[in-house]
């Protein structure tokens, strides 16, 4: 992802690369903001330093690695496609509209993708009930399954089911290209710079 975030800045003719690192930090951070693909430590390190604003797409963060009170706005999401942004948003007004429909979420990745079920799975039903991976009985009344596909070299589809009487609803989205992570990454960077402190999310950036 780093890789990918370097050409899509270099081809935008609004921004420069101020710098750009692996798993040293510079001396000097100075940039109007900071775009972070890195690892819990990783970050923790980076906010301890940083007076810009930092978008992030680092996983498997602990709550107390985004504290409430940094002194700059920090935006965090699993996922920075701008469509899944949306679909999130669509999958809670659909939730909230039907009322007692069995929501069952089923993602497929590439072979080498280590989490399963992906963060974005789980983002996209977060608070709609208790989650349930690789059900192997029965479906227990208000839970939410999640199902894992992994092989070749999937960028990454996630198909929400939410199945009533008589009826099924399906909302997806399918990326066919790593570099629309890459994209909207830098466009939440776009959009958070200004803005007041505070932790902010991928959907703030679509109006969610």
């Amino acid at each position: 992802m780093g890789r990918l975030v370097i050409a899509e800045v270099e081809d935008a003719p609004d921004l420069t690369l101020a710098w750009a690192c692996g798993r040293e930090l510079p001396e000097s951070l100075d940039a109007d903001v900071i775009v972070d693909f890195s690892t819990p430590d990783g970050l923790r390190a980076l906010l301890a330093r940083a007076r810009a604003p930092v978008v992030t797409g680092t996983t498997g963060l602990l709550p107390h690695d985004l504290p409430a009170d940094l002194p700059f706005p920090v935006l965090h999401a699993a996922n920075f496609s701008l469509g899944v942004a949306v679909l999130a948003r669509l999958v809670h007004e659909a939730a909230a509209a039907l009322p007692g429909y069995d929501i069952e979420v089923v993602e497929l990745h590439h072979k080498h993708k280590r989490d399963a079920p992906s963060g974005t799975a789980l983002r996209l039903v977060e608070g709609l009930g208790p989650a349930v991976s690789g059900r192997t009985g029965p479906r227990a009344p208000g839970e939410v399954g999640l199902h894992a596909v992994r092989g070749g070299d999937i960028v990454g589809e996630h198909r929400v089911y939410l199945c009533g009487p008589g009826e099924r609803l399906e909302l997806a989205h399918v990326a066919t290209h790593r570099g629309l992570f890459a994209a909207g990454a830098l466009t939440a960077a776009r959009w958070l710079i200004g803005k007041p402190p505070g932790l902010y999310r991928i959907e703030d950036v679509v109006g969610g």
